[in-house]
């Protein structure tokens, strides 16, 4: 890791917009990405699939231990790619399945700890542009610049609703508007690392902007940062 390379914390809930708006600022930075929510499906993946049972914190905790993951950020107008083990499981780790294992793997304290200095690796030179719940709040609370996103569970159920009818999967609004809700409440009722924002973040509404706005922003804030 290295602790002079500057970080830009992207946190928030799920729907928000972190994912695309944390991919475009490091293209345009050039810089490196780091996707801890990835991490941690990445972890209930490994878990479920090696058969351990996801109410064993301390047998899910080794598997995050032993994680092999990479990001492939590829060209402009492709994806982020994840690996495990080598082989893209990018379209596993997106199901509702897997966000709700990964939801209920995140609240327990080994498997944060498990994950925590393998995050801060990730920090390297020219910089990172890192997205998650606690970026700004336990990862990396010395970041010189801080967003915390927000928009209504209302919002958020909507896009996920269109973005999985895309994916060709059938769902209910209703029901990813309660999944959304109960994903709320753990990720900030959690003793560890809990949902909010850092108390020098600087907050973002998405309910009624596009990423391009969002990012325009982000980007203004960061070369007042970088002002004399």
């Amino acid at each position: 890791m290295t602790d002079s390379a500057p970080v830009i914390t992207i946190d928030g809930p799920s729907g928000v917009g972190k994912g695309t708006l944390t991919v475009s600022l490091a293209r345009h930075l050039g810089w490196h990405l780091l996707d801890s929510g990835a991490l941690y499906r990445l972890t209930a993946l490994k878990a479920d699939s090696s058969g351990i049972d996801l109410a064993d914190e301390t047998a899910v905790a080794a598997a995050a231990r032993s994680l092999p993951a990479e990001f492939v950020t590829g060209a402009a107008n492709e994806p982020v790619r994840v690996l495990m083990d080598g082989q893209d499981v990018t379209e596993r780790l997106r199901t509702e399945a897997c966000g709700h294992m990964a939801s209920t793997v995140a609240a327990y304290p080994q498997v944060r700890e498990a994950l925590l200095q393998r995050q801060r690796d990730f920090r390297q030179a020219p910089g990172l542009v890192a997205d998650g719940r606690d970026m700004g709040t336990t990862v990396f609370p010395g970041a010189p610049l801080k967003i915390f996103l927000t928009a209504s569970a209302a919002v958020r159920a909507e896009r996920r609703y269109e973005q999985l009818k895309r994916q060709g999967e059938s769902v209910k609004l209703s029901h990813l508007l309660k999944e959304i809700e109960a994903r709320d409440a753990r990720d900030m009722g959690r003793s560890e690392s809990p949902l909010k924002p850092a108390e020098d973040a600087i907050q973002i509404d998405t309910s009624a902007l596009g990423i391009p706005e969002v990012f325009n922003l982000v980007i203004a804030h960061w070369q007042g940062k970088r002002l004399p």
